[in-house]
């Protein structure tokens, strides 16, 4: 009786703790993708970043210009200008929705 209890214990714990090991981490996944353009800040003051003319994220207007929707949608499909050249590359086969929108999660706290 004992022994199954702590089972029971033991299995609840890990299902609790599961899901937050494996969470995605949208400052890590920023870091390690979008950092390079878009800056640690996201000011875009990085050499592609002025290159591509990369607007401010930080500046609370250009954050407020789209929803999460569409800046889930750029992350995933990417951003090509009217000659269809490819400006930001599309992440929907490297990165899982959840990292997808944890990079979004992420990228609304670097609003000022």
């Amino acid at each position: 009786m004992k022994k199954n209890t702590l089972l029971t214990l033991a299995a609840v714990l890990a299902f609790a703790v599961t899901p937050k090991l494996f969470a995605a981490d949208g400052a890590a996944i920023y870091s390690d993708i979008c950092a390079q353009c878009h800056g640690d800040d996201g000011k875009g003051k990085t050499v592609k970043g002025k290159r591509l003319k990369i607007r401010d994220f930080s500046d609370p207007k250009v954050q407020d210009s789209f929803t999460d929707a569409e800046a889930v949608k750029t992350v995933k499909e990417g951003i090509t200008d009217k000659h269809n050249v490819i400006l930001m590359k599309g992440y929907k086969t490297d990165l899982s929705d959840a990292e997808v929108t944890a990079v979004v999660a992420y990228f609304r706290t670097l609003k000022k």
